[in-house]
């Protein structure tokens, strides 16, 4: 139903069925994440005026992957990771994620 690169991609559906007899899927309560259990790929300063989509198109290739560094912060809103410059973000991805390993090597997932 989602990519493999949506958060949502492992989150079981569920069925309700309505009292008119529509049945609506939708997608389960995502748990979040144990930001202590995911691996660093790299540690970014907040620059002024800076969106977490332009830190996680630098580190992890691909603007869409924001939710990552949001789960290792555990926030509901993700603008407040860029509201205060100097800020240090830590950028994660799943320990043991294919590819990680690529972002940990020298000059990996730095632009």
């Amino acid at each position: 139903m989602f990519s493999a690169t949506s958060r949502y991609h492992d989150v079981p559906t569920a069925r309700l069925r309505l009292p008119d007899g529509r049945t609506v899927t939708y997608v389960r309560r995502r748990p979040m994440p144990d930001p202590d259990a995911l691996t660093t790929v790299a540690v970014h300063a907040v620059a002024p005026h800076e969106r977490l989509d332009h830190i996680a198109a630098r580190y992890l290739g691909d603007p869409e992957q924001a939710w990552r560094i949001a789960d290792a912060h555990r926030v509901l809103t993700p603008a407040e990771l860029t509201a205060h410059p100097g800020r240090r973000l830590r950028v994660t991805l799943p320990a043991g994620l294919p590819g990680a390993a690529a972002l940990l090597a020298p000059g990996g997932g730095t632009g």
